[in-house]
């Protein structure tokens, strides 16, 4: 299982390598625990791309596992990829696990005509655990508190949050009741789609999302099965939803987070297929928002409810290939509808 965390939202340059394995928690979205975490390098080498992790394979899948993740960072303008192993022990010599797993990702990477710039190990991601580096034996010590470096600083100013696992995440996206799924599952299965965006239509979507807006606004998140199938096929309106999705950006905004936060509690509520709506939407404010692991996960959850959902697949994509999010933040710029909620959150 891997999960990617997009470039684009604004890192600090990291040379120190203990600095930069204690700030993984604050690039991911959470702490990694027995993975195999990759950084992009941005030219001039210092900065920091793509960043993806995945599950430590067994040995007989190195070379697999490999060759599947090198190729991820040929999409972007990196110049190399700095590895960092998470788990294990090393060996009574004081050597790194994994050795050989490292070997194969300098292989993989060289045939993307990437270098492996600096291998990485340590046993976990908390204060005064072991650290070392493959090439370098000299190389290694203990950990800072990952809550002290410049990384955490950066996005605890932007609002971001690091989980305690990525077990923590998943658990977000789960449904409140699933007795309530079923309920909505049986009332959606015997109402008909909308038969097209006409007037009256989109005038209708719009003020039940406004209004769902307001009810949250006013502290009220509890969301009846009526009001759950309202906006179900309310998001459905192709303009309703580009107007929602344009309520992303710019990111961070008020509008834009209370929007994340409704988004977030319709994944929650509603059944597949019509999951696959909010958790797309949730996934391009997290996108924007620089949460790639919130992001990934909403999306794998949008793609589980309805597989062909052409939005979340081209959010997938962009999203697996490491595309900076601000190519997309256009997405939802051409919407004709005005949900007017800058006025229904004023006074």
């Amino acid at each position: 299982m891997t999960t990617s965390t997009p470039p684009g939202s604004a890192r600090p340059v990291l040379t120190d390598p203990a600095q930069l394995i204690a700030a993984l928690p604050y690039l991911l979205g959470f702490t990694p625990t027995d993975s195999l975490v990759l950084l992009g390098h941005r030219p001039p080498g210092t900065g920091i791309g793509l960043v993806l992790r995945a599950d430590l394979p067994p040995q007989d899948l190195f070379a697999y596992q490999a060759d599947a993740l090198a190729p991820r960072f040929r999409a972007a303008a990196h110049i190399g990829v700095t590895a960092v192993v998470v788990g294990g022990h090393a060996g009574p010599d004081g050597r790194p696990p994994f050795a050989a797993f490292v070997t194969q990702l300098q292989r993989a990477l060289a045939e993307q005509d990437l270098r492996l710039l600096h291998p990485l190990w340590t046993a976990a991601i908390e204060e005064d655990a072991p650290w070392s580096c493959y090439r370098d034996e000299e190389c290694g010590g203990l950990l800072p508190d990952p809550r002290g470096t410049v990384i955490a600083a950066a996005t605890t100013r932007a609002g971001l949050v690091s989980f305690p696992s990525r077990e923590h995440v998943a658990a977000l996206l789960e449904p409140r009741s699933p007795e309530a799924i079923v309920r909505r599952t049986a009332l959606l299965g015997r109402l008909e789609g909308p038969p097209g965006a006409t007037e009256d239509l989109v005038s209708a979507a719009t003020a039940e999302v406004r209004a769902a807006f307001e009810r949250r606004r006013s502290g009220v998140e509890y969301i009846d099965d009526e009001q759950a199938v309202r906006l179900a096929h309310a998001l459905t309106i192709k303009p309703v939803r580009d107007a929602c999705l344009a309520l992303a950006s710019p990111p961070g905004t008020e509008v834009a987070l209370d929007a994340e936060a409704l988004w977030l509690s319709l994944v929650q509520e509603l059944p597949p297929p019509h999951r696959a709506e909010p958790a797309s939407l949730l996934a391009y404010t997290a996108l924007l928002r620089g949460e790639g692991a919130l992001a990934g996960m909403a999306l794998e959850n949008a793609l589980e409810a309805s597989p062909g959902h052409l939005v979340a697949r081209l959010l997938y994509a962009a999203w697996n290939r490491g595309i900076d999010p601000a190519r997309l933040g256009g997405l939802g710029a051409r919407s004709e509808v005005d949900l007017g909620l800058e006025d229904a959150g004023a006074g």
